[in-house]
């Protein structure tokens, strides 16, 4: 190792330059092999550092969100959830909602692919360097209620609910909740309100929300009134994805074949 390296190699430690480190001697090599000009050679070096910076960022953005798996767009399958808008989910996938501070609300059966959809957006975002949560509603509310009763509910609302750009809550209507619960979830979609975007799954539709939040008709109006005044209403109709092969083999009948006992 020459003198110059080390140098280099000190300069780039210094300056937390590692992909420049890392990389510089073979795209010198490829720039003596080429002919290529100092100032091409100083830009493939920045480029390389500006990509290996972009993914670190990618890659913890995308480990902070908390996905319970990686979802992508192209791998859902329209053609067989027949109800699912195509066009209104490639326009989403601009991230303009996110910037408008719009919510995206899926509903839906259950296994129609409302949660892959939420969570593909959600990972597109963190491609984009948006920073995105991912919760499932019985786990908000249960982090919602551990926060409130150690007393730290306002810190736990600025630093994990507030913070994101976009905070996914999956499941809402799987389980009904308790009176104080359901308060809890209103003052999250109302502090977010028109702070940030909130990518919502639910099985329900908005008609039957009520039972789901403690039977209370007053707060589920209200906070319908702040999802709903910004937002996406993503409506996908079908049979569940999941079983789809199950039914393929007989083991399964649809819903409407089913004959009542």
């Amino acid at each position: 190792m020459n003198l110059q390296h080390e140098r280099i190699q000190v300069a780039c430690d210094t300056l937390s330059l590692g992909a420049i480190a890392e990389h510089y001697p073979a795209l010198a090599q490829e720039a003596a092999d080429n002919d290529a000009s100092y100032t091409d050679f100083l830009e493939r070096c920045l480029k390389a550092e500006q990509d290996e910076r972009r993914s670190r960022s990618q890659a913890m953005l995308t480990k902070f969100a908390g996905f319970p798996a990686i979802k992508l767009i192209d791998d859902y399958d329209f053609k067989f959830a027949a109800g699912a808008p195509k066009k209104t989910v490639q326009t989403l996938q601009s991230m303009a909602f996110v910037e408008r501070k719009e919510n995206v609300i899926f509903l839906g059966p259950s296994g129609v692919g409302k949660t892959h959809l939420a969570i593909a957006l959600g990972y597109l975002a963190t491609q984009s360097g948006i920073k995105v949560r991912f919760v499932t509603a019985a786990d908000l509310v249960m982090q919602l209620e551990k926060a409130q009763q150690r007393g730290q509910f306002d810190q736990f609302i600025r630093r994990s609910l507030l913070g994101p750009s976009i905070l996914i809550i999956d499941e809402v209507g799987y389980l009904p909740l308790q009176g104080n619960q359901a308060n809890l979830f209103f003052q999250v979609v109302a502090k977010r309100y028109e702070h940030g975007s909130i990518i919502l799954t639910s099985n329900l539709s908005f008609g039957e929300w009520d039972r789901t939040f403690a039977g209370n008709s007053a707060l589920t109006a209200a906070m319908l009134d702040r999802l709903l005044h910004h937002a996406h209403v993503v409506q996908i109709k079908g049979d569940s994805y999941r079983l789809k092969d199950k039914k393929k083999a007989g083991v399964l009948m649809p819903i409407s074949d089913q004959v009542p006992d």
